[in-house]
């Protein structure tokens, strides 16, 4: 007992000494304070590196300080962003991207210029890309570049791009904060450390980090971009991140308004601030908006179909499990609403070739059908399976086991850390595992990709295993066509082939949940759930 206390009453310091850095330290801009935009991020931020911008925790402010080629709008359209144009060729491998003139990296004295700033070129864009490229960086991102052949800075405002083969979704992987751009200046001069010391072209410019406390950035005032009425990007003066572990403090923080915006919706605090069919509650109602889109996110678990176990190689008791239990009833009572039951395919709603995609239905009767022949079949009277996940979802895996039970199937629950949960799932080890599929690209090909089976982990996404002469056909030929109608078609057929043969079990495609104070406007959320703050106003009190 004297442990515990004294860990709470440690616990309870530090969580005050964070609050006390919130409330005092008015980030330098205590004269503006009213036009700074405050956010808190559960999770530590390891780099403010591009190359290394792999989660949202990392994304959300390397948005704000770098560009790239091109950019998404918030209906996923590709952009231009430093590329003001570009030509793709007929056969679709070679694309020519004509850059502005008038892009400028944030000002610092490496440049060794009289204004401590320079014009973007198209030589920069080759220098990023190598710099992706390089294996003493080691960028989780080099991937983006596997299937470039080569690229060229032809002078300085063009820059030309060849690839080994045509691969239609290729302008929307462009957008990934991985090819941003970098000048290879104060990237020499910081070396490991420009993790710390980021210069880019963004909308917002490094001011400072205390790492696992606070992070400043400040408004870039050489920024390029402007609004329909000719006003210079962006409007607020800073934003502010803190790093609170606790997401109960993240809502006391939110709750008293001293962080303007709460991403996601987290069950220490879903039932105080939302009803049970996901309305906001009456008394935030004045002070708080309430947002949620489709967001790029499905929710699934898998079946590793190269197990030994009988149970999970039978199609028959695949199918069992997925007509097992309600969705509905599932994001009713266990989400308060938020995300939508995953009786379509695998593709979420917001790419092309989610619609109309019939999927399971909660059926009890036939589910119990469906075990009752895998029993007759195998002489099997006792079938189960196991489902790894980690605390986080075990509402909902419980949810399962409980509605299963129901019609004649036992499960069981592995409950796991997420390292470890995502290790074995790679390696293998689970049966079946509880898992997402976020989109780092707007093309369905994204999630169709995870049941190629030239993908098979270690070497790719497909951790179930899954493999189908017909279903590789299909995606093969879907890379080659540009027009997005045709290759609809075919992502609708491999993903109806995916259903009918169930590796997966679809649980729900999630959806983006924004609450912010009332005081802002102009954040308008997107299906990839990325942060673009350059649009903010923020009204003071």
């Amino acid at each position: 007992m004297k442990n515990t206390c004294s860990l709470l009453l440690n616990y309870s310091l530090l969580i005050l000494c964070i609050l006390s850095t919130i409330s005092c330290n008015k980030d330098d801009t205590s004269d503006r304070d009213h036009q700074v935009f405050r956010y808190n991020e559960q999770y530590q931020i390891s780099t403010l590196d591009p190359a290394f911008a792999r989660n949202p925790p990392i994304i959300w402010p390397v948005n704000q300080l770098f560009n790239g080629l091109v950019q998404l709008d918030n209906d996923l359209n590709v952009q231009p962003d430093i590329a003001k144009s570009w030509e793709i060729s007929q056969d679709a491998l070679t694309y020519s991207f004509t850059l502005r003139d008038d892009v400028r990296f944030h000002k610092h004295p490496a440049f060794n210029t009289r204004d401590s700033t320079r014009i973007v070129t198209a030589a920069d864009f080759v220098y990023s890309f190598n710099r992706l490229r390089d294996p003493k960086i080691a960028s989780p991102g080099s991937w983006v570049l596997g299937n470039v052949a080569s690229y060229n800075a032809v002078n300085d405002t063009t820059f030309t791009i060849q690839l080994k083969k045509a691969f239609p979704a290729y302008l929307g992987l462009l957008s990934m904060r991985y090819c941003s751009v970098v000048p290879k200046e104060i990237t020499t001069h910081y070396g490991n450390e420009f993790r710390s010391h980021p210069i880019g072209t963004g909308p917002f410019k490094f001011k400072r980090w205390e790492e696992g406390v606070k992070l400043v950035l400040r408004k870039n005032e050489l920024y390029y971009e402007k609004d329909e009425d000719g006003v210079q990007l962006p409007y607020l003066e800073a934003v502010a991140i803190t790093f609170l572990p606790d997401k109960q403090s993240e809502f006391l923080q939110f709750a008293q308004g001293n962080i303007d915006y709460l991403n996601s919706l987290d069950p220490s605090y879903k039932d105080e601030i939302l009803t049970a069919s996901g309305t906001l509650r009456a008394k935030y109602q004045d002070r708080v908006q309430f947002e949620k889109v489709p967001w790029l996110n499905t929710e699934y678990i898998g079946f590793y179909l190269d197990s030994d176990t009988p149970e999970v190689q039978s199609a028959l008791l695949r199918k069992a499990v997925n007509y097992g239990f309600d969705r509905k009833k599932m994001i009713r009572y266990l989400r308060n609403g938020i995300g939508k039951p995953a009786v379509n395919g695998f593709i979420p709603k917001g790419l092309p070739g989610y619609d109309h995609i019939k999927g399971y239905e909660y059926d009890g009767t036939l589910s119990r059908k469906l075990i009752a022949q895998y029993i007759k079949e195998t002489g099997d009277t006792s079938p189960e399976i196991t489902i790894g996940t980690n605390s986080q979802y075990l509402d909902i895996c419980e949810y399962i086991q409980r509605e299963l039970q129901k019609v004649g199937l036992k499960v069981n629950i592995d409950v796991m850390p997420p390292s470890t949960l995502r290790q074995m799932k790679s390696s293998g080890e689970l049966d079946a595992f509880r898992a997402s599929w976020i989109a780092d690209y707007p093309d369905a090909e994204n999630y169709l990709s995870l049941f190629y089976s030239k993908n098979f982990t270690p070497n790719g996404p497909n951790y179930t295993h899954f493999k189908s002469a017909t279903y590789d056909s299909l995606y093969e030929h879907s890379l080659s066509i540009t027009d997005i109608g045709q290759r609809k078609k075919l992502y609708r057929t491999m993903d109806s082939l995916i259903i009918d043969k169930s590796p997966i079990i679809p649980l729900y495609y999630d959806e983006v949940v924004r609450f912010t104070q009332k005081t802002i406007s102009g954040f308008e959320p997107n299906a990839q759930n990325f942060l673009v703050l350059k649009y903010v106003k923020k009204q003071k009190l």
